[in-house]
């Protein structure tokens, strides 16, 4: 019996490249489940200390935005004891199931430069050789981006969402007590989505190697992104400048980072 030649990566078939997808996913999912076990065993820790952390007072962000306002006379609502709302689980099996979810939320966060790297290997054969030698520069970058917008959603967006909502009422008579889902919800959220939306350059780097972004598409729409991270800004910070701009430059920093790549694709293209 003859023996099966193994294909090369450009032979590969439409089953073939299904099959190396589902043990990208198996091989993800394993890394999730391995660093979700050991999160839960900091659960503790992870509870105090990071999740129900900006319910208090003395966070660190709070903290900021308080001096601020007593130096410059702004809106002292950050200068608090305790954001005025208890936090409450209303099912039997509520706290229970809310560890394990938050456990895996905390497990793909840690496993996010893995599941960069088993995505890299997927995509690598379609790649030129000289840009398979990229492959570490890429997983260091994109997961540096992540992290820095978990960083920062947990550190500014969240804290600054979790005063308005938090202090917000339509009248007296209604009193705050906010369910544990409702309250995760708004933590886990908030720092997967700013993680991601600080993967703007990557995206814009892909989409514009395939063409489908310019950096005159970009510039041209400039102005209209610009009023969206404003109006994001203003709906989740105190009536404040300064907190306005805390919010905004780094978006905007982003976005132009992503205007410099794409022009960068776009000249690399004309030129191949």
């Amino acid at each position: 019996m003859a023996k099966k030649t193994k294909k090369g990566p450009g032979e590969m078939s439409f089953m073939d490249h299904l099959e190396e997808l589902r043990w990208l996913l198996v091989r993800s999912t394993i890394a999730i489940i391995i660093c979700a076990g050991i999160a839960f065993t900091f659960s503790d820790f992870i509870f105090d200390e990071i999740i129900f952390a900006p319910k208090r007072g003395d966070f660190i962000t709070y903290q900021f935005f308080c001096d601020l306002a007593n130096k410059y006379d702004f809106d002292k609502s950050f200068c608090m004891e305790e954001l005025p709302f208890e936090i409450q689980s209303r099912t039997l099996d509520g706290q229970f199931s809310t560890d394990l979810w938050t456990a895996l939320t905390v497990g793909f966060i840690l496993a996010f430069p893995f599941i960069l790297w088993e995505f890299w290997k997927f995509i690598s054969p379609a790649l030129y050789e000289k840009e398979r030698k990229y492959a570490v520069s890429f997983i260091i970058f994109t997961s540096l981006l992540f992290f820095m917008g978990v960083v920062f959603g947990y550190y500014v967006i969240m804290p600054l969402s979790l005063n308005f909502l938090g202090n917000y009422n339509i009248s007296d008579v209604v009193k705050n007590d906010i369910d544990l889902n409702s309250y995760l919800s708004v933590i886990k959220t908030t720092a997967i989505s700013c993680g991601l939306v600080f993967e703007l350059p990557i995206i814009i780097f892909f989409l514009s190697k395939i063409g489908l972004v310019t950096a005159t598409t970009l510039r041209t729409y400039r102005r209209y992104a610009y009023v969206a991270m404003l109006i994001i800004s203003a709906i989740v910070t105190p009536p404040d400048i300064v907190s306005q701009a805390i919010v905004t430059i780094p978006l905007v920093i982003l976005y132009e980072i992503s205007i410099l790549i794409s022009a960068r694709m776009n000249r690399k293209a004309k030129t191949e």
